[in-house]
């Protein structure tokens, strides 16, 4: 490996390590071999998500000409050219490796720049259209790296869990997507439970949720379980030696729907995270879990009520819709 490429590979893991602690741990119980070429995807799409909302000194113009430049970049990269860039090397040469599907990654690209101008999904329809770019073709770009024994079986649960992860993530972080003027969770999941935005500000501002907020919360954790339910399946067909990995993603990613319930479904009281104890038992017990082993869906258990079960939204997963999402 020349150095301008080993140089990239790092880059692409300082990223990852500094930025995606949970994934990190669990990328670390995959073969060497195959860590960096995660590192080179993580560092892909952390990096794109910097342009897009960590430079909030610059106009959203701005923004919107920086990635286009660098997705002029990574096309060009992806066309045979050199290009000049700190991690995209890494991420051409593990999508030369695995001959990962380029569609994927411009699907992503078109949901990163979304975020520049769209700040509220009327339905979840129109929420999944974009997390099909940012969220889904995750799963599949992951999947040539990790190996499975039916590669065509594995690839819906491995967008589903692609979906799940973001969906996770949303929840947790509202009050940070409201800091940015984006919200995330459905304007028709908000007039179900009688929530405005206005709402949701005035509950970030004073730390608490109301009744009406936990009740969303909780709708939308249910949802976000059936997202897993339906990636389950997955994991076992994924080669022997990715499953300890995936195992450990899938459960602490989804640990944080049990500490959200664990507060009441009220995200603004405090972020919610897994204890690190908790994350070092999980990766213990992956590595020691047979391979083909099932997996339990993470989460609270709305069968028994849960902490606020009447709540509960429908354990299905609706199709990818083709709607309009609202635009500043």
């Amino acid at each position: 490996m020349d150095t301008d490429l080993a140089a990239a590979y790092a880059r692409c893991q300082d990223l990852h390590r500094r930025h995606g602690r949970t994934y990190y741990l669990a990328t670390r119980l995959l073969p060497s071999w195959k860590r960096r070429h995660v590192h080179a995807l993580y560092g892909f799409t952390r990096h794109a998500d910097e342009i897009v909302d960590r430079t909030e000194d610059l106009s959203p113009a701005e923004r919107d000409a920086r990635l286009r430049d660098w997705s002029t970049r990574f096309l060009a990269g992806l066309h045979g050219e050199r290009i000049d860039d700190p991690l995209l090397p890494a991420v051409l040469h593990t999508i030369a490796v695995f001959d990962l599907d380029r569609g994927d990654f411009a699907s992503f690209l078109r949901s990163m720049a979304m975020d520049l101008t769209v700040v509220a999904y009327p339905t979840y329809d129109d929420l999944l259209d974009y997390m099909e770019g940012s969220a889904a073709v995750i799963g599949t770009m992951m999947l040539p790296i990790l190996g499975s024994s039916d590669p065509a079986a594995a690839r819906e649960p491995a967008r589903q869990l692609g979906l799940a992860f973001q969906l996770t993530n949303f929840i947790r972080d509202v009050a940070e997507d409201l800091d940015r003027g984006r919200t995330y969770l459905p304007d028709e999941d908000l007039a179900k439970f009688d929530v405005t935005r206005d709402d949701l500000l005035a509950a970030k501002a004073a730390g608490r949720a109301t009744g009406n907020i936990r009740d969303l919360i909780e709708y939308e954790v249910t949802r976000a379980q059936a997202h897993y339910e339906a990636a389950a399946p997955g994991i076992p067909l994924l080669t022997p030696a990715s499953q300890a990995c995936m195992r450990t993603a899938y459960a602490l990613y989804g640990g944080i729907l049990d500490e959200i319930a664990g507060q009441g479904y009220d995200v603004f009281a405090r972020r919610a995270l897994v204890p690190q104890r908790r994350r070092m038992a999980v990766a213990a017990r992956a590595l020691l879990t047979r391979a083909g082993s099932r997996v339990v869906v993470p989460g609270p258990d709305h069968t028994g009520g849960g902490v606020r079960g009447r709540n509960a939204a429908p354990r299905q997963v609706p199709p990818p819709g083709r709607g309009r999402p609202t635009g500043r």
